[in-house]
């Protein structure tokens, strides 16, 4: 096919089309998730050892580090807390690692002021080997309403052949037939292709494999580093926005695997693709460095921005990325990161940025929290070895 003179390859013709009936499609309306979530998760830090006090623990110092305050509110119990059916084929929490009951923790997790998560899977075990959801929808939903849990997280383990649009649209259907609000978070990796079709099923959809406390490379059977989660995620910005969202998979923020020039470019990348913000790291045992990076109020303001865009990235060469997010009030967002091993100067131009030539422009830097004056066509910062400098333009 031509297009102005131009001869048109057939699958970027296809890929236009797809991006575009995706894009149009109508998004979840449960009136949930119209900013990206923000929350915490037991996973990354704790796996399979979650237990009843280390969630009491992780709300607690949700509340106390100021980071409710600065806007998270979930607190999400991963794989490892469920052990059987009973004889009703109702879900059986463990009862050594959580005595009390979830509903009770839920409980616990709200008298804190913030809400409540849970975990399962779509397929006949979960990914640890417990007893997942598969032709037990309905009577989970029912369970987790009557827990008081606000977020599921369902995953994609040993599902075998099923569809994953059906599977997920059938918890969907669970969950809104409970008649509790609960944001849908579906992890199903990517396989695929959500992007294309979950805009009406979910509120998030994992977009990538899991991610790993590095930053670059991929796993020997799994995950990647931060850096090679953006590869996978930075072309998709066209299917998020209010209620539904890409989700490059939680923050590694604290854990030890990366430097905190690393976690920052991190923090920093995830903010301007419109990521969930889900911390995974001791949250009562944090660093101050690390609440530096998890509480810096305006690169999640970027995150939270109520226009709903996730960044596009406009560079990709030379060891720089330039992410670019347009901005509720008419300001521009921007990383620019150094993906090499050595300082370099890293220069946006209007253009890249979508503004006119000759304008003047203000600009703040986000991690100094500085105004640095005003501009006119270009802007250019020296950036650290993995480094990103993030800016709000005006």
């Amino acid at each position: 096919m031509q297009f102005r003179g131009e001869t048109v390859p057939k699958s970027l013709l296809v890929a236009a089309c797809l991006t575009w009936f995706a894009a149009s499609l109508p998004a979840l309306d449960n009136g949930l998730a119209k900013t990206p979530p923000m929350g915490w998760n037991s996973w990354n830090k704790i796996g399979c050892n979650v237990n009843e006090d280390a969630v009491k623990k992780a709300a607690d110092a949700m509340v106390s580090s100021g980071m409710k305050d600065a806007g998270y509110q979930y607190i999400v119990i991963d794989d490892c807390w469920q052990v059987s059916r009973d004889a009703d084929g109702n879900i059986v929490a463990d009862a050594k690692k959580f005595p009390s009951g979830i509903k009770a923790l839920a409980d616990y997790v709200h008298g804190r002021g913030l809400k409540f998560g849970i975990y399962s899977d779509a397929g006949t075990k979960t990914c640890a080997g417990r007893p997942a959801s598969r032709g037990y929808e309905f009577q989970d939903a029912r369970t987790y309403a009557k827990w008081g849990v606000d977020y599921l997280k369902y995953d994609w383990c040993n599902t075998g052949k099923e569809n994953a649009e059906a599977a997920y649209s059938t918890m969907r259907d669970a969950l809104a037939a409970t008649g509790r609000p609960i944001v849908f978070s579906m992890c199903e990796w990517g396989t695929a292709k959500p992007w294309t079709w979950a805009a009406p099923v979910g509120n998030l959809w994992r977009t990538t494999t899991d991610i790993l406390d590095r930053w670059e490379g991929k796993g020997k059977d799994y995950g990647a580093g931060a850096i090679t989660i953006v590869d996978m995620n930075a072309g998709l910005a066209d299917y998020a926005g209010p209620g539904h969202w890409n989700d490059p998979d939680m923050l590694e923020v604290g854990n030890g695997g990366m430097t905190p020039t690393e976690y920052r470019s991190h923090f920093s990348l995830w903010a301007i693709m419109a990521a969930p913000l889900m911390a995974g790291n001791d949250l009562d045992a944090m660093k101050p460095e690390t609440g530096e990076i998890l509480m810096n109020k305006e690169a999640i303001a970027i995150d939270q921005d109520p226009l709903g865009k996730q960044g596009k990235r406009v560079r990709h060469a030379n060891d720089q990325d330039i992410f670019v997010k347009p901005l509720a009030d008419g300001g521009v967002a921007v990383t620019m990161t150094n993906r090499g091993k050595d300082t370099q100067t890293i220069t946006l131009n209007w253009a890249d940025a979508g503004l006119p030539a000759g304008k003047s422009v203000a600009i703040r830097d986000l991690w100094q929290h500085k105004d640095l004056g005003t501009f006119k066509d270009s802007f250019s910062a020296p950036v650290p070895s993995h480094g990103t400098v993030m800016i709000r333009m005006k």
